[in-house]
């Protein structure tokens, strides 16, 4: 028996890292509510097509799934997630960047700063960060 018959692809590898990052931001925010979290899961199911039609964007996968959560976050409930370094002025969501591409990080534009790597957002609000 093969051994590695029983490892998920790389793509279910891509899928659930993507998933558990973004997980861990929302849950970080506080916001992991059952109906928020089935937006990550159409999120996912949506990006399984995309990366199957484009095996080259796998390593987008985690920025684009952010993107597609604070979208559908910002349709139903308000911008997340909100920014913490800005203490003044109006409240502001962080944005992905590269929008499209590898490593992706929360950037607020309004301070020229990356506040965090998409994943790690607890450790810039002061908690723990995945590891």
């Amino acid at each position: 028996m093969d051994p590695s018959a029983d490892l998920p692809s790389p793509l279910e590898r891509t899928l659930h890292a993507a998933r558990a990052l973004v997980l861990a931001d929302l849950a970080a925010h506080q916001v992991a509510a059952p109906d928020v979290v089935s937006m990550v899961e159409d999120s996912v199911v949506q990006r399984r097509w995309w990366v199957e039609q484009w095996p080259d964007g796998m390593p987008y996968v985690a920025g684009l799934v952010a993107q597609d959560v604070q979208d559908a976050l910002l349709e139903r409930y308000g911008r997340w997630p909100l920014c913490p370094v800005c203490g003044s002025g109006d409240p502001h969501a962080l944005d992905v960047e590269p929008e499209l591409g590898p490593d992706p990080h929360w950037v607020c534009h309004q301070a020229g700063v990356k506040v965090a790597a998409v994943g790690a957002l607890g450790a810039a609000l002061g908690g723990s960060s995945p590891s």
